[in-house]
């Protein structure tokens, strides 16, 4: 059940993987706060389409906790995609990947805080030892080359602290399901994307894209938004809810690996010390996997006790209902 659920989030950090050196090559055309402005107003309409027929208009109140909603949708979308894409602008796409992949101890450390939750040291450890493989991946084993992110790197930092606190968000409203959780945080941060993108265009600091520009970074935008913003988010908070917040971001690992494989598609050749944090970051995420499982508990042939109040349990989420 629990290798079930995680099919969620793997699909998600799979397709966030791929997802770095598209935007990249669509930078070249489009203006990072446009892209990430287009991006989302196209997923948002279609997580609206899904919502209405899946769930009717009663999904769209937000039972009293709109301030959440916007607060989390403004940093988990508008703050985590323009951050990511201001910052592929000043580094190469593994670079900016790699800061993926401190997601999972962000995560653990936003829930301490506002949960009192201490890491699991089973999640703590390979967390770890998953970000010593993915630096062994990015960097082929010269870890010096680690403190020349300059301003990309900067920007990511921001960037995983806001979707760390967005996936912790998820697992706070068990009244929503994923897809409307989705749907309304996404809505709240397309509009502050339109809102800096509209400013930037006004004062100069970018310029409102061509017709043609928009055409020619047609597939790149397909992908960003029909895999990257709409199949993988609903997946990613999917996620969240079955297997719980730090597990699920322990994924993220697999972002930066999975960016280096489409480089390693268009013609780089990996050597030896990177194909050994691959595996490394792998297997980190396994043994995590295995030691987080909750254990059965133990069979007995002893008859059950009889109790005189009916038995609690406890509603799963699913992304349709």
């Amino acid at each position: 059940m629990r290798s079930r659920h995680a099919a969620f989030p793997l699909f998600a950090v799979l397709s966030w993987g791929v997802m770095f050196p598209v935007l990249a090559s669509a930078l070249t055309r489009v203006d990072a706060l446009n892209l990430t402005a287009a991006r989302y107003v196209l997923a948002t309409a279609v997580l609206l389409a899904l919502l209405l027929a899946r769930e009717g208009l009663a999904a769209f109140r937000a039972l009293g906790r709109a301030t959440e909603v916007v607060l989390l949708g403004v940093g988990g979308f508008a703050g985590f995609n323009v951050l990511t894409n201001l910052a592929l602008g000043h580094a190469a796409p593994q670079q900016i990947a790699l800061f993926a992949a401190t997601t999972p101890l962000v995560t653990q450390f936003v829930r301490w805080v506002r949960d009192g939750v201490r890491p699991r040291p089973a999640l703590l450890g390979m967390s770890l030892v998953a970000l010593v493989g993915v630096a062994l991946v990015i960097t082929r084993g010269r870890l010096d080359g680690l403190g020349q992110f300059g301003v990309g790197g900067l920007l990511m930092i921001g960037a995983v602290l806001a979707w760390a606190i967005y996936t912790h968000g998820a697992s706070r409203f068990p009244e929503y399901s994923p897809l409307r959780y989705t749907t309304l945080t996404s809505v709240a941060g397309m509009l502050a994307m339109l809102a800096a993108s509209a400013v930037a265009d006004l004062t100069g600091l970018q310029h409102a894209p061509a017709a043609a520009d928009l055409v020619a970074v047609a597939p790149q935008l397909a992908y960003a938004v029909i895999v990257a913003g709409v199949l993988a988010v609903l997946s990613w908070n999917t996620g969240v809810r079955r297997l719980g917040p730090a597990d699920a971001a322990l994924f993220m690992n697999l972002v930066p690996v999975t960016t280096f494989l489409v480089q390693t598609l268009r013609g780089y050749r990996p050597g030896a010390v990177e194909l050994a944090g691959a595996a490394l970051t792998i297997a980190a995420l396994v043994v995590a996997n295995l030691a987080t499982r909750p254990r059965k508990p133990a069979t007995t042939s002893a008859p059950a006790a009889v109790v005189d109040h009916p038995a609690v349990t406890e509603p799963v989420a699913l992304l349709t209902r």
